[in-house]
């Protein structure tokens, strides 16, 4: 293994197929004839080789995808990406970034897979995760971690590292992320990137989550622009809308209309944010009064167990994979699962009889989180409580006790928005670190504000461009 102390930036723009286009811009170019969708599957798959040397990002390929790239057949037609390796897409295994089984090949896609395909993506293989998307940052205990290519020792976040990384690098326009407690805003927040968590129900649901006592799994994408992030939902949407919800329809800019706006730097569970995440923060909130929306402090009565019960529903998690885990693959051994989820399931043994009020208090979670929406539309926090760590700092090498309160310390703010089921973006700040790695801040909303959010998003984008990896130093 290379160390964590390597230190460097990489990204993979050139002068080919892709360009610097984003995933709408590479859509129209294919539309227009200017690029073919077979050359930009080719194009994209070079890019990867020559990064995936550094990033380690990828799970696995599929066979020559150039030869079934089209540049018909949604919003997104010819676009290559990547889906995560949770989610089931035909022909390539699965394997949830576990070394506690041997994944078999999947026979057919995900409900998911089939909506995201819906918008035309050419699908060039899987992206790795931690073990069970349970970290916020995607290492291991005996492979090699991937890496952030703003800055190679540092973590790409997680669950959804291995998108976000790609994505960042430049090697494809978006990727497929998502999200149970932080995995879509977190990576893309340590990435530079966008990533919007739907609404719960906005798309096909979860086939696993579905069957949970408490669904907080949301599938998305994470994308460096925010027209990409709202293309995907407008064609993920044309697919299949739950008429539960209202329409998004396709967001295009930014709305006139000005917004009040709630505004907090420190978590409710009592967890400090560092000072670049402060700053960051505390700047955007400047940007929105400057371009007339009304900021104002808010202060959510989250219960104060709030922490406490979403651990142990994450142990519940993890004890429920150890039992049924031989559904993933018939030699599957939990002793052989990594350190964080070990401490997960042991920790939920010595709790499980928490179990009924856990769930009663995190389905309550939704009318105080409610009321901090009273007389505001939209809530900006930071994302994560501090800055992108260096890699090791959160690895499942590191014994659990310690590894749980550093995890609690970082995640601060993302499972609250998984737990009510509302929807929740992550931008990048405008300045990056003395490091060069990006903070991202974090907009919530009510059930169905996803324009809202959206809408804002490219307001800031606007305002004031989003750094790129490949801008000079």
């Amino acid at each position: 293994m290379t160390t964590f102390d390597e230190r460097v930036l990489v990204h993979a723009f050139r002068d080919d197929a892709l360009g610097e286009h984003d995933a709408v811009g590479l859509a129209a170019a294919i539309r227009r004839g200017e690029v073919g969708a077979a050359e930009a599957a080719r194009a994209a798959a070079e890019r990867v080789r020559a990064v995936e040397t550094r990033l380690n990002a990828v799970q696995a390929y599929a066979d020559d995808p150039a030869a079934h790239a089209t540049g018909t057949g949604g919003a997104l037609a010819g676009v290559p990406t990547f889906v995560k390796d949770n989610t089931d897409y035909r022909g390539l295994p699965t394997g949830h970034g576990s070394s506690a089984f041997r994944p078999r090949r999947a026979r057919r896609h995900a409900p998911f897979t089939r909506q995201f395909l819906s918008s035309g993506v050419t699908v060039l293989g899987k992206t790795r995760l931690p073990e069970f998307g349970f970290s916020p940052t995607t290492e291991y205990e005996g492979a090699e971690p991937v890496r952030n290519p703003w800055n190679t020792g540092h973590s790409a976040g997680g669950s959804s590292g291995g998108s976000a990384a790609l994505v960042a690098a430049g090697a494809v326009p978006l990727a497929h992320a998502n999200d149970g407690g932080g995995s879509i805003r977190i990576p893309a927040a340590c990435c530079g990137l966008v990533g919007l968590k739907p609404t719960r129900g906005r798309v096909v649901p979860n086939a696993q989550s579905r069957q949970l006592p408490l669904d907080i799994v949301c599938d998305g994408v994470v994308s460096r622009s925010v027209r990409d992030a709202a293309a995907f939902l407008a064609a993920a949407e044309t697919y299949w809308r739950n008429t539960k919800l209202p329409p998004v329809g396709l967001v295009e800019g930014p709305s006139a209309r000005r917004l009040r706006i709630g505004f907090l730097v420190d978590s409710p569970n009592g967890v400090r944010s560092d000072a670049d995440t402060r700053a960051a923060v505390t700047r955007t909130a400047t940007a929105l009064e400057r371009l007339g929306h009304r900021v104002e402090p808010v202060e959510p009565a989250i219960d104060p167990r709030f922490t406490e019960d979403f651990l142990t529903y994450w142990g519940m998690l993890s004890f429920l994979l150890g039992v049924t885990g031989r559904t993933l693959g018939a030699d599957f051994d939990r002793r052989r699962m990594d350190g964080l989820s070990r401490g997960l399931r042991e920790e939920y043994l010595g709790n499980w009889r928490r179990t009924p009020g856990v769930l009663r208090r995190l389905r309550r979670t939704e009318e105080a989180y409610a009321a901090a929406f009273r007389g505001v539309d939209l809530v900006l926090t930071p994302v994560l409580a501090h800055t992108t760590p260096r890699l090791g700092h959160l690895s499942p090498t590191v014994p659990y006790r310690t590894l749980i309160e550093r995890i609690l310390a970082y995640v601060a703010f993302t499972p609250v928005d998984n737990v009510v089921g509302t929807p929740s973006i992550s931008v990048p700040a405008p300045d990056t670190t003395a490091e060069g790695l990006p903070v991202g801040v974090m907009f919530s909303g009510r059930p169905g504000a996803e324009r809202q959010l959206l809408e804002l998003a490219f307001e800031l984008e606007a305002d004031g461009p989003f750094r790129r990896i490949q801008d000079p130093r």
